[in-house]
């Protein structure tokens, strides 16, 4: 199924994904890092608009409710504004 997924949405999917990993109680550190730092230079913009329509809010400000300090910080450095 995810296969299938990325194949036809890749931008869906990885929008998914960091849905999943910042939604409900605690935040899948692992799953936010390696979408975060492996797309940020090829298509975070397109991600984060496909995961606004998903999510009904910015991946900034779910990254602002769900993290803190210093990591919170380079979340938001990577994922630019909005």
């Amino acid at each position: 199924v995810c296969l299938v997924k990325c194949t036809r949405n890749v931008h869906c999917y990885f929008a998914e994904r960091l849905y999943h990993a910042l939604k409900g109680a605690g935040t899948r550190d692992g799953t936010l890092i390696r979408v975060i730092v492996s797309r940020s230079e090829v298509d975070l913009n397109l991600i984060k608009a496909e995961f606004k329509s998903i999510a009904g809010k910015s991946l900034s400000s779910m990254i602002l409710d769900d993290t803190r300090g210093d990591y919170k910080t380079a979340l938001l450095n990577l994922c630019g504004s909005d």
